[in-house]
């Protein structure tokens, strides 16, 4: 099964793409018509080249960790017994120098708050969902940035 994103960008006049003096602002385009604005981090490129207001590629993989695993997670809770009515993560990634001297996101921390309604899970069942839900997770399965869980218990 494929999946498709389309990136498009464009110059603008005025711009002295040789010095470095371009705008990193494009769309990001998914194949279900959806179009995000996308941009270089502005800690990798200064403002007035990067937009702040728009996602980075180090926001996307972090968010696309943490989406996998939450959707996951949410069916392996259902498949247990359990009723999820709201999960929210505030995932970090941390960008670092790796021993080949290249900057990559060496680490993400998902610290999803689930709220259940009626049995909660014992804090054994919990890790066991998270456990197995990053297992799973096809995101995870194909970056070798280091992924923890650091759910509250």
């Amino acid at each position: 099964m494929a999946h498709v994103a389309t990136i498009d960008w464009s110059g603008k006049p005025g711009e002295d793409f040789a010095a470095g003096h371009y705008s990193r602002a494009h769309e990001v385009i998914f194949d279900g018509g959806f179009t995000v604005p996308g941009s270089a981090s502005p800690s990798v490129v200064k403002a007035p080249w990067s937009v702040e207001a728009a996602a980075d590629p180090e926001e996307m993989l972090i968010a696309a960790l943490s989406s996998c695993h939450m959707l996951t997670f949410l069916d392996k809770a259902r498949r247990a017994g359990f009723v999820v009515s709201r999960y929210r993560d505030q995932a970090e990634g941390v960008m670092r120098r790796t021993a080949e001297g290249k900057i990559a996101v060496t680490r993400v921390a998902l610290r999803p708050a689930i709220t259940f309604e009626e049995r909660q899970p014992t804090p054994e069942e919990l890790d066991a969902l998270h456990h197995a839900a990053h297992e799973e997770c096809f995101i995870a399965n194909s970056v070798k940035t280091e992924v923890v869980i650091e759910a509250p218990v």
